[in-house]
């Protein structure tokens, strides 16, 4: 949901002054809008988060369309918000970094990326691209965030099989009504996102028309993705597709997360499970080769796996929430 300035330059640019001096009051109105229009918080609610009556809600509320600063997104920018990302950029050698603010530590995060990651792909998917795509939570909550537009030429690519699945979140389902709101073209890779072993996956891909969705993963113009942690048994399983015991393997070997099934430890190195082996999925050095590599996730539960990413992809464009990037920059001794 809000639209935020380019950096002027690379790296860690000095904060405006105008930033730094904006007041406490704009502070409260800007949160004050982003949990009512992006967390669809009540008024009541907002009220209690932030310690005043629901009165100057109202009025909070009402000067913030006055000023502009609602329209489908919220323009201002908190002075805390901008030095994160600028911290990001820095820390981790990110072309650019977006933040997106929180209403307490401890709220679901999903909501917030979402919006960001939403309004940053509306502005930024022009005809003519190929843009592979991952799955998750935080990727599907995006898509009501995305401005419908025709493209010409538009092509979106599945990075991950999983079909043989239908459940919500499920990589063919974002993928293809990604595809949808920009009038562009679907490639599904029609497989399980794991098979039995790496004869299946061979033949898979050699003999049964995958080659040309693989093929095309080498001429990516953008990849947008997502993380898992593996620390939580309840958010593991990845829509079904994985077992506990997977879990524990993984976790004994040192993993911290996945990416695309691709399991990676804080290093971002591969870690020696055969489930990296048998995902089919688009492998992590063709996802290397796009020139412009989004990765939007955050939760406590994926510090850890954010870290290893750094690494494993390194993204030009990281899109998470102000207490995953203060994490991130604390574990790295950055913060």
């Amino acid at each position: 949901m809000g639209r935020r300035r380019q950096s002027e330059t690379e790296g860690v640019a000095e904060t405006p002054e105008h930033l730094v001096s904006e007041s406490r009051t704009d502070r409260l109105r800007i949160r004050a809008a982003w949990m009512y229009f992006v967390e669809q918080m009540t008024q009541n609610e907002i009220a209690d988060v932030l310690g005043v009556g629901r009165v100057t809600i109202v009025r909070m509320l009402a000067e913030a369309r006055s000023r502009n600063e609602v329209k489908i997104s919220i323009e201002s920018e908190l002075s805390e918000i901008v030095r994160l990302e600028r911290a990001l950029e820095k820390t981790f050698g990110l072309q650019q970094a977006l933040v997106a603010p929180l209403s307490a530590p401890n709220a679901d995060p999903i909501p917030a990326i979402a919006a960001k990651t939403g309004s940053f792909l509306s502005d930024m998917m022009k005809s003519g691209m190929r843009v592979g795509v991952g799955w998750g939570r935080t990727l599907f909550a995006s898509l009501p965030f995305i401005s419908a537009k025709s493209l010409t030429d538009f092509k979106v690519i599945s990075l991950l099989g999983g079909v043989g699945v239908v459940r919500r979140y499920n990589p063919a389902e974002f993928s293809w009504r990604f595809a949808q709101i920009f009038q562009g073209d679907g490639y599904l890779i029609p497989t399980p996102a794991v098979v039995d072993s790496v004869e299946t996956k061979i033949a898979l891909v050699e003999r049964c028309g995958l080659q040309e969705v693989f093929e095309m993963a080498n001429v990516l113009d953008a990849v947008l993705l997502s993380v898992g942690g593996i620390a939580s048994a309840t958010t593991f399983s990845r829509g079904g597709f994985l077992k506990e015991a997977d879990r524990e393997t993984l976790l004994a070997r040192g993993a911290v997360g996945d990416l695309l099934f691709h399991f990676f430890d804080r290093n971002g190195d591969l870690v020696d499970h055969p489930i990296n082996s048998l995902v089919m999925s688009v492998d992590v050095d063709r996802l290397r080769k796009a020139p412009i590599r989004i990765l939007t996730s955050g939760g406590p539960e994926k510090i850890e796996a954010l870290l290893g990413a750094m690494h494993l992809i390194a993204p030009t464009i990281l899109i998470t929430d102000e207490d995953s990037a203060r994490r991130m920059l604390e574990a790295h001794g950055a913060a």
